[in-house]
């Protein structure tokens, strides 16, 4: 009996913990990974700040919610056999005035309904906990945690490789064409045909469904953040990791500082449009995409409705005064001398016509591929339960 070929776009950590789910439930398979870059992880998964999220946040019954509580220990698990380092070191989540409270309880009652381990607190236990926070309550979320999802991903790839599956870099696919029951998808390095694909592509996963002759409804916009580094004498500062309480209306969770695993604290992001999908400085623009942006309805209602949002970021990017400004809400001993440059990211966010931004986490399937759409934040915590629901669904077409 011919064993079935399988192909997954995209070698980020969901492309991967897929392929891994996937090469886990159907042992006779063989799996191919194509990463249009030189190395896995080089977008979305390498540049995020490595926070293993707790799932306190997202809408109860969601995919986000479930995939980030179950996909958290599913991740923990892979780390702990593998040996990558991680930690489950905490965050608190400030009010840092009075009339952030009603917002901060909210927040803790979504908590409880998400059944995530949350408590509130108080000034006295937050200086005990982040002494140079500020702020007249609190969550604490003892199970947040840290972790290098780069290093993730190279282990992934590792297992994949070990075990006798492909991950081909250099291969950005270019065109899929149906062939029979399956495809076939044309790169630069070659055809590979494979009876079911998997579209992960992050920034380009709108791009990928269209091209698989899917209409996903949704377009993907690029939201660079922007960060910057304590230096090493100023770590102190920020033991863990310090959030402010975020704006229900949007998406983005604020500017917050984060102790990474490598010991670094990072103060960010803002979060505004970029030029370019991979548009990771201001100066990055690619004409194509930029028009291709601002010719999408979704885009001009976006800007409609959060412009003043819009605006505050736009500042926060240009000003460091006034990045400063809104890091010293939380800590208000930093000081623009305390911050150094720090690589930035780009979210890949879909978008519908209305200009919406889609909440939750969008898979969507054609008659010959699965795909990916929308995987923001907390896409990264999930990739194991994110993988396992697509490895489902590609394994039901088998059976």
């Amino acid at each position: 009996m011919k064993q079935p070929t399988i192909a997954i776009i995209g070698g980020g950590i969901v492309g991967l913990a897929t392929a891994y789910r996937l090469m886990e439930r159907m042992p006779g398979a063989t799996i191919t990974v194509l990463e249009k870059e030189n190395r896995v992880a080089a977008h979305q998964t390498g540049r995020n700040s490595g926070v293993i999220h707790s799932g306190l946040y997202y809408r109860p019954g969601s995919l986000k919610a479930t995939c980030c509580r179950e996909g958290k220990w599913e991740l923990i698990r892979f780390c702990e056999a593998e040996g990558i380092p991680y930690e489950l070191c905490g965050k608190v989540i400030v009010a840092v005035e009075e009339a952030e409270r009603p917002r901060l309880q909210a927040l803790y009652e979504r908590g409880q309904q998400n059944g995530v381990a949350c408590t509130l607190i108080g000034p006295e236990r937050l200086r005990e906990l982040e002494p140079h926070a500020h702020g007249v309550a609190a969550i604490h979320v003892p199970e947040a945690g840290i972790v290098s999802y780069r290093a993730v991903a190279e282990r992934l790839r590792a297992k994949l490789e070990a075990a006798g599956h492909r991950v081909v870099l250099g291969a950005p696919v270019t065109r899929i064409v149906p062939d029979g029951r399956g495809v076939v998808l044309e790169t630069p390095v070659g055809a590979f045909r494979a009876d079911v694909a998997v579209g992960c592509a992050g920034l380009y996963a709108d791009r990928i469904a269209r091209m698989d002759g899917l209409e996903p409804g949704v377009r993907i916009l690029p939201f660079r953040g922007e960060y910057y580094e304590l230096r090493p004498e100023r770590r102190h500062l920020c033991r863990n990791l310090i959030y402010p309480v975020p704006d229900p209306a949007y998406p983005f969770l604020g500017v917050h500082f984060t102790r990474m695993i490598d010991g670094r604290v990072e103060c960010g992001p803002s979060a505004v449009l970029a030029f370019a999908r991979e548009g990771y400085r201001l100066t990055d623009v690619r004409l194509s995409e930029l028009l291709e942006m601002l010719s999408y309805r979704g885009f001009w209602q976006l800007a409609r409705r959060h412009w003043r949002k819009g605006v505050q970021e736009l500042l926060q990017s240009l000003s460091k005064r006034y990045y400063l400004r809104q890091a010293r809400r939380l800590i208000p001993e930093v000081t623009p001398e305390d911050f150094l440059p720090a690589p930035s990211g780009v979210r890949a966010q879909a978008v519908d016509p209305e200009g919406r931004l889609v909440d939750d986490f969008l898979v969507l399937e054609s008659p010959r591929m699965v795909h990916v759409v929308n995987a923001p934040s907390p896409a990264a915590t999930s990739s194991f339960r994110i993988g396992a629901l697509v490895a489902e669904r590609v394994q039901a077409r088998f059976d």
